[in-house]
């Protein structure tokens, strides 16, 4: 059973992401620690747990999520996802994409983007990355843990990281990590309930609109190989449309981006 998971939480009524919000002071990987509490069957909506220190973050891809102690948003929130299909996994990406990105967006300004598939960006620099991770049972999907780190207080960063930034540098004040997380629970929530209520179309607009590189060229590698292409938008499968090249769709995973 995880450390502080009480019979307190399981019995509180939740009515929203970020209710109840556990704080800890030091995990390996807070998707890991939500995970243990669906597998020891003590998931409960909107659950989230906020870490004060992570020490061995995961990232996409199999990437690390390299983060100073005490200075960022380190989180994640356990979603009950039985009334979606497994269908609609780009869509609930994009839903939680738009809710850190509204967040981010209302203290950095609106050169805040998204960049294909669920990464923040500011400016050409990355401020918060996401790691949705399913438990899916035959056809049904059970619950979505959704890890979210955000660069809040950080001002030096890994040198193995090619392009951060955080809130503080953008702005040059300094924020309590706790109030942020809580108030980026209220975004999140906002953006899952217009998902519930079918308004994945309405989200996906919005998505492109905020689309890192959107008709700018990039370079992209697939297979070792490097080419130069234009961003146009991403369709509702979650594939991303270019233009320049003969190969025009490709899903998540088949390219990697060239900063």
């Amino acid at each position: 059973m995880p450390q502080n998971i009480t019979n307190k939480h399981l019995n509180t009524q939740i009515i929203a992401i970020g209710k109840p919000f556990i704080e800890l002071i030091e995990v390996s990987s807070t998707n890991n620690y939500a995970i243990d509490a669906i597998q020891a069957n003590l998931a409960v909506h909107g659950t989230t747990f906020f870490a004060h220190s992570q020490t061995s973050g995961r990232g996409q891809r199999g990437k690390k999520w390299i983060t100073e102690p005490c200075n960022n948003i380190i989180l994640s929130s356990i979603i009950d996802t039985s009334s979606l299909t497994l269908p609609q996994q780009f869509a609930f990406s994009v839903a939680f994409a738009l809710g850190c990105a509204d967040f981010f967006a209302a203290y950095a300004g609106e050169e805040t983007s998204i960049k294909w598939p669920n990464d923040i960006y500011w400016r050409d620099r990355k401020a918060a990355g996401l790691l949705i991770e399913n438990t899916i049972r035959g056809h049904q999907w059970l619950w979505s843990v959704v890890g979210i780190g955000i660069n809040i207080n950080q001002t030096v960063f890994d040198p193995t990281l090619k392009n951060p930034v955080s809130l503080k540098q953008i702005t040059g004040k300094t924020f309590n990590p706790v109030s942020l997380a809580k108030e980026l629970c209220t975004f999140l929530n906002i953006r899952y309930e217009e998902l519930v209520m079918g308004k994945k179309d309405f989200h996906l607009k919005i998505y492109n609109q905020r689309l890192f590189k959107k008709n700018e060229k990039v370079r992209l590698k697939k297979d070792n190989i490097i080419f130069e292409c234009t961003v146009k938008e991403v369709n509702q499968f979650g594939e991303l449309l270019v233009e320049g090249i003969p190969q025009e769709l490709f899903s998540f995973g088949d390219v990697e981006w060239i900063l």
